[in-house]
């Protein structure tokens, strides 16, 4: 099959929609169940390409959690520790190694995840689909999937689920070609290798890298590479913990990602851990209820009443004072970005979300002040020489 018709485009108004091979080759997926939209593909084919880097640089693998063509959260397989099998709600079950970088994937930042397109590295197997089984979904794309996988899967969504197989052994022809307003831009693929070969140029006083900082520095830069420019990305543990996707300014990007960066590491709070929730909430509530509560509008919410449609019992707030307490102890925190920092700015606000180990592109006026600030801090940047727009 070359071509496959879609329901419609971005938008219901938009048809006739399809996606084919314009050489008249064979597509390189198959749908084994559901029926894949527009956005559905285009978040398909990014995060693939994402998943495949990550396993192909790392060794380890990879997942990704993809909304609106980026990424909301990727990872690779590392042992999750019980706090974050905790604030990721997979502490009940039996996690394999593709099913535990999901679920770091997906923990990233749950609110935005809802409702995401999912791509594997590896196969499918009855661990991942009992995990997306209970989580709310558009669709998955991996290389295969196991008979229990699939039937689970299948189960999904009244039988509606969205399942693509890829093909492997598909290799993408080198020039790219995309219409707007009915003309056509033409480009080379950006097959760029991202590796710890693009971390040696390091610029500041602290030549200190380790090889943790390596690895997520590496997924950072993956990362960035298939999100929606200008873009940041913070990591730490093998994860992306903060995506800062398609803002007009680099500082911006750096505020919205390491604010999340920040609610994820909140999470971890004890407070937040112990929060009294209701047995009858689902997860996605307990998701925005937790946001709510790290806010600094929980007080006034608390004082409406609203607490009892959520907890058991009233919890006390979680001050400004205590965030700050906690937020001072983050730390080992990589922070990549897919194009040159043009103000020390950035590097002020990143520290503020424990980034210690930063990977840019270099080449801005204000190399220099950019390159002083991380001095005054300690911290090990180095400059890659690549940019990493994507449109």
């Amino acid at each position: 099959m070359n071509e496959l018709e879609l329901k419609y485009g971005c938008n219901p108004n938009q048809k006739p929609s399809k996606i084919f091979m314009e050489d008249g080759s064979e597509l390189p997926v198959t749908v084994l169940n559901g029926r894949p939209g527009y956005i559905n593909f285009l978040d398909a084919f990014n995060s693939w390409q994402l998943v495949t880097e990550l396993k192909a640089a790392t060794g380890l693998p990879a997942a990704a959690s993809f909304k609106h063509v980026s990424p909301a959260g990727a990872a690779v397989a590392t042992e999750l520790s019980d706090t974050l099998k905790k604030i990721y709600f997979v502490d009940d079950l039996e996690l394999t190694p593709i099913a535990s970088a999901y679920a770091k994937a997906r923990g990233a930042d749950r609110m935005s995840s809802y409702g995401d397109w999912v791509a594997l590295s590896d196969t499918c197997d009855k661990a991942t689909a009992l995990l997306l089984q209970r989580e709310v979904s558009d669709g998955i794309i991996a290389p295969d999937y196991t008979d229990e996988a699939l039937e689970i899967l299948k189960s999904k969504r009244k039988g509606t689920y969205n399942v693509v197989k890829m093909n492997t052994e598909y290799v993408p022809a080198a020039i790219e070609h995309k219409q707007v307003y009915g003309i056509t831009f033409e480009q080379g693929r950006n097959d760029l290798k991202i590796d710890a070969d693009m971390l040696k140029n390091i610029v500041t006083e602290n030549k200190t890298l380790t090889e943790e900082a390596k690895r997520d520095l590496i997924i950072a830069l993956i990362t960035l590479k298939y999100t929606q420019s200008n873009s940041v990305c913070y990591a730490k543990d093998g994860q992306a913990i903060g995506v800062g996707a398609g803002q007009q300014s680099r500082i911006h990007c750096t505020r919205l990602a390491g604010n999340k960066a920040d609610i994820w590491y909140l999470r971890q709070n004890p407070k937040v851990l112990a929060l009294p929730f209701r047995d009858d909430i689902r997860r996605p509530d307990r998701d925005n209820t937790i946001d709510v509560y790290i806010s600094d509008d929980y007080e006034d919410v608390l004082a409406d009443g609203i607490w009892e449609q959520f907890f058991k019992t009233k919890p006390e707030p979680l001050t400004r004072e205590e965030k700050k307490a906690w937020l001072a102890t983050f730390s080992g925190v990589s922070l990549g970005s897919d194009a040159f920092f043009p103000f020390g700015d950035n590097i002020e606000r990143a520290k503020r979300s424990g980034v210690e180990f930063i990977a840019q592109p270099g080449g801005s006026i204000r190399d220099d002040n950019v390159i002083d600030t991380c001095n005054k801090y300690g911290m090990t940047m180095a400059f890659t020489g690549i940019r990493l727009f994507h449109h």
